[in-house]
């Protein structure tokens, strides 16, 4: 080895070494300054965007009271650029995408929605597409012709005395939440559809005992929820919904969950759990904050991409992960399993 070769590679291993030893100071520095926390994926590592909630409207039938993504725009992504920014997704890791809203099945009566899932499993060929509806807009002719793109349907429904989610304001006119509520179950049953049931512990609910109800409808998971609290969104001088009248304690909470520990699908979330543990992406396309108690919004990841939105993001993937976020999401898992 030549004389020149040597001092290059000598000059080369200092200059890692120096580089190294900056790179770990400055860390360290973020660190004790609590800039990183290395209680969670830090800041020099990628978030991989496993499981999306992508919530591509805000437009409602319902008025829930305790809603916490309400109409503050009309805005509808056109389906093309839609489909371009779920192509972003899957091209980054994403495995699952859960449509939300609002409520989904209302632009276009069902059929944007229907586009998009058919779009991921057909075209983008995720393991999971999933839907959170109040159900009241769904129709059989719909599962007719998408349900076959779907592995869980999930419906919201906060009480089985009709007039407990009239006063929450889950409803509409003279139909009848949960007789629709059946209905829905029978189509998933009829359309190879998991069926999945929400509900949103309050003030109004708290006391009440489902569990006959839900152990008649059998799902495959009744996620509870408790309450949650969004400055901006349900409560605070520029909300369009003022919550604080719904909001229950962790006690009330408990004592909800512990009435209903027999039913053997129900998975609890607590605010703590839920608050950071989702990827939200809004109907621009952009993930949103909610560590400060708001939902602050990422520049739309059709502009910047998914992974420099991601950093915008607040995800906590640890808690993703100790709340259950990854299951049997998928049709064929379950069919395995019979």
């Amino acid at each position: 080895m030549n004389l020149c070769a040597v001092l290059r590679r000598n000059i080369l291993s200092v200059l890692n070494r120096y580089v190294y030893l900056f790179i770990t100071t400055v860390y360290n520095f973020l660190k004790k300054c609590e800039i990183v926390d290395i209680t969670k994926k830090n800041d020099f590592e990628k978030i991989i965007p496993q499981s999306v909630n992508y919530h591509f409207t805000r437009l409602c039938n319902y008025k829930c009271g305790f809603c916490f993504h309400t109409a503050k725009t009309s805005f509808l992504l056109n389906l093309e650029n839609a489909k371009t920014g779920l192509q972003m997704l899957k091209d980054k890791g994403m495995e699952k995408i859960n449509f939300s809203g609002g409520e989904p099945f209302l632009p276009k009566k069902g059929l944007h929605l229907g586009e998009m899932v058919r779009f991921c499993k057909e075209t983008l060929k995720l393991p999971s597409v999933t839907i959170v509806s109040n159900g009241s807009l769904i129709t059989e002719k719909w599962f007719k012709t998408y349900g076959k793109y779907v592995d869980i349907l999930a419906i919201s429904c906060d009480s089985f005395n009709e007039e407990t989610n009239q006063t929450i304001g889950r409803g509409q006119g003279t139909k009848n939440h949960i007789a629709q509520l059946f209905k829905v179950k029978k189509w998933c049953s009829d359309y190879n559809v998991l069926f999945k049931i929400n509900t949103v512990v309050n003030t109004y609910n708290c006391n009440e005992n489902m569990t006959a109800h839900i152990e008649e409808l059998n799902p495959i998971r009744w996620k509870v929820f408790q309450c949650l609290l969004i400055e901006g969104e349900n409560v605070g001088p520029k909300a369009l919904r003022d919550a604080e009248q719904f909001y229950i304690s962790d006690e009330i909470f408990e004592e909800f969950l512990e009435r209903h520990r027999k039913v053997q699908c129900l998975v609890p979330e607590s605010n703590a759990k839920m608050q950071n543990s989702y990827l939200i992406l809004d109907e621009y396309m952009r993930f949103l904050d909610c560590r400060g108690g708001a939902k602050v919004p990422s520049k739309s990841i059709l502009d910047i991409g998914v992974e420099n939105a991601l950093k915008f993001s607040g995800f906590d993937e640890a808690m993703f992960k100790k709340r259950g976020g990854v299951y049997k999401w998928s049709k064929e898992a379950h069919i395995l399993e019979w």
